[in-house]
């Protein structure tokens, strides 16, 4: 089965052609029906791989040709299928697929509807062949291919101005992180003679020893990458304004696939990071930093979708903290699981706001739970698995699984730090239900909702909350042979850390509960006037990273470009074309086409000329 591996990427790719070379000739009922089947056709070659790699867990490498030829350089076109890849080629064509049917539903009366398939199938296209890619190069390609399709999405709706300043700014911040992914790599050739992943991870121990200062500077470099695209700080503050595009497209690649990239790359180079310990340190000190931060700015967002955006940069900060300490396994568990639940959390806000007639902000919603059902429920189930509502839910044992890596690993502060984000999303979770279904009305929209209809509206919401309980829990990823095994301690310290995991969540909803639906005023009261105001505002605005960085870069950077448009090296270097531009301005005013002036002209200069030689000689 294993020539069936491109197809998972030609599929959609195909998808994108037709798309693009259509136009507006296949109507909106024929492009969905393109957008959604291509990727539909890719899932189902994902379970059929699926079934044979389980029944013989090997992994198995696919070389179409060789790519370039330049000396030792030649890096072919190469998929390889094992476990890691397998996980998250379900992820991305299973919940793909689930989030591109949702979209049918939800882009109905849209315009560019050809355009939103055609980018999505490309992002799909593109992610498939960044985690298949079994060198470097093509992961590369594949990274700055949904790189490309994020920018093109968040600025679906390019007539507002504000949208297109989000998508340059996510199309920015990650080239930052990009350009030390491609410096990394450079390093790692240069040192390794090879972009091969398997090859790297076999000469990596061989060229290096633990701590040496080449290897901690190669994984710093992969850090950088790593941190920009899975929204870490200090990169992290496109993923808030990458909200402006469509909610699928948050769904798909702002919260399952393109923003965790980054944990699969550490995740898929963990040979080198090994070898790197005081990266693998940082890596899990900015995760747990992350997840606080985004935790504490959720708590003082007013828009729906900038919520769920923060949410997802603490729980990539979860994935990151099991990074730091050799957790690779756990990881990629709550990665699965995040998808699962985030994506249903997305695709219920979009519900949500279609139902309210495009109004997202909390403060005018409330009292939607009966006239929403299925997105209430949607929001309930996921607000759990999020939170990690202890046994029923996938993310308990995904998130459990980080913590314990973490105890195991003797990292007591990364612990805290990992208990302590528990107790925020419990409690902005709280508050974002709340203030989305309870309570009354702050709208004529929400007051005026309308429950959504139709199977691409309720299946995906459907499968995606039965894959947020325990049952998602239950597709255990088949890491075994691919990554390095977890941690082992004792069991009495494991079930100890479940109930303290457990009791901290359900502390966090049950205090939610009591001052969100029983001290609102009082909250209100607290956040208007005193520290209280000002912590709101410092959350509010994310703790100011964007104050400060257009402080700091952005207004510096237009201030030198200001000086250097009027430079006077570049005048200096001008003068010649200038001078011959004047000379040219002067001559062609004497082509007037009139005959009398050449004539007088002729005799003039004919008689300077005799005057000057008659004074010669």
């Amino acid at each position: 089965m294993t020539w069936t591996l491109p197809l998972t990427f030609l599929l959609p790719l195909a998808g994108t052609l037709i798309l693009a070379f259509s136009g507006a000739r296949l109507g909106r009922r024929g492009t969905t029906w393109v957008g959604v089947t291509s990727v539909a056709l890719a899932a189902l070659v994902t379970a059929l791989l699926a079934h044979h790699y389980l029944a013989a867990p090997e992994a198995r490498t696919l070389t179409l040709w060789r790519w370039i030829a330049v000396g030792d350089f030649q890096p072919t076109i190469g998929l390889r299928l094992d476990g890691l890849s397998l996980t998250l080629l379900g992820v991305i064509t299973g919940v793909g697929l689930l989030i591109h049917w949702f979209a049918a539903w939800y882009m109905q009366g849209e315009e560019g509807v050809t355009r939103f398939y055609a980018y999505m199938n490309l992002f799909v296209a593109s992610m498939v062949l960044l985690v298949l890619g079994d060198n470097l190069l093509l992961l590369f390609l594949g990274w700055e291919g949904v790189g490309l399709c994020s920018y093109l999405l968040i600025g679906h709706y390019y007539r507002t101005a504000a949208n297109v300043r989000a998508a340059f700014k996510a199309f920015l911040v990650t080239r930052i992180g990009d350009a030390f992914l491609a410096i990394g790599l450079f390093l790692l050739f240069r040192e390794l003679g090879t972009l091969n992943i398997a090859e790297i991870l076999q000469r990596a121990p061989e060229r290096w020893s633990a701590g040496d200062p080449l290897v901690e500077l190669a994984a710093l470099l992969l850090l950088g990458g790593a941190l920009g695209k899975s929204a870490q700080l200090p990169l992290h503050t496109w993923l808030a304004d990458a909200m402006a595009g469509p909610t699928p497209v948050s769904a798909l690649i702002h919260a399952a696939t393109m923003v965790t990239a980054g944990v699969y790359l550490v995740a898929r180079l963990h040979g080198v990071f090994l070898l790197a310990p005081a990266v693998l340190w940082l890596t899990g000190v900015i995760g747990a930093l992350t997840l606080l931060a985004a935790g504490f700015a959720a708590l003082a967002q007013t828009d729906i979708k900038r919520v769920l955006a923060y949410s997802t940069m603490s729980q990539i900060g979860y994935m990151f903290l099991a990074l730091g300490v050799a957790g690779f396994e756990a990881a990629i568990f709550h990665l699965m699981t995040h998808a699962f639940f985030k994506a249903l959390l997305f695709l219920s806000a979009g519900a949500v706001i279609v139902g309210c007639h495009h109004e997202q902000d909390i403060r005018r919603l409330g009292g939607l739970w009966r006239r929403l059902p299925l997105a209430y429920v949607g929001f309930l189930v996921g607000g759990a698995a999020l939170a990690a509502l202890p046994l029923v839910t996938a993310g308990f044992y995904s998130k459990d699984a980080i913590l314990w890596q973490a105890l195991a690993a003797g990292h007591g502060a990364l612990l805290l730090a990992g208990l302590l984000g528990s107790l925020l999303t419990s409690l902005y979770l709280l508050r974002l239900i709340v203030g989305i279904f309870h309570g009354e009305a702050g709208s004529e929209g929400a007051r005026r909702a309308e429950a959504g209809q139709g199977l691409a509206h309720g299946l995906p919401l459907v499968v995606l909350a039965l894959l947020s309980t325990f049952l998602g829990a239950w597709l255990e990823p088949p890491l075994g042979s691919v990554l390095p095994a977890p941690h082992e301690g004792s069991e009495g310290w494991h079930l100890a850390l479940e109930l303290l995991a457990g009791g901290v969540a359900l502390l966090g909803i049950a205090l939610g509960a009591w001052l969100f639906l029983n001290r609102r005023a009082w909250l209100a009261d607290v956040a208007a006037r005193g520290l209280g105001a000002r912590l709101w505002r410092l959350w509010h605005h994310a703790w100011g990273f964007d104050a400060a960085y257009e402080r700091l870069l952005v207004r510096p950077y237009r201030g030198l470009v200001s000086g250097l448009r009027h430079d006077a090296i570049d005048a200096l270097g001008l003068l010649p074309a200038r001078l011959a531009w004047w000379l040219h301005v002067a001559l062609s005013r004497t082509q007037g086409g009139k005959l009398r002036l050449y004539a007088v002209s002729m005799v003039v200069g004919a008689t300077l000329i005799l005057l000057v030689m008659a004074v010669a000689a």
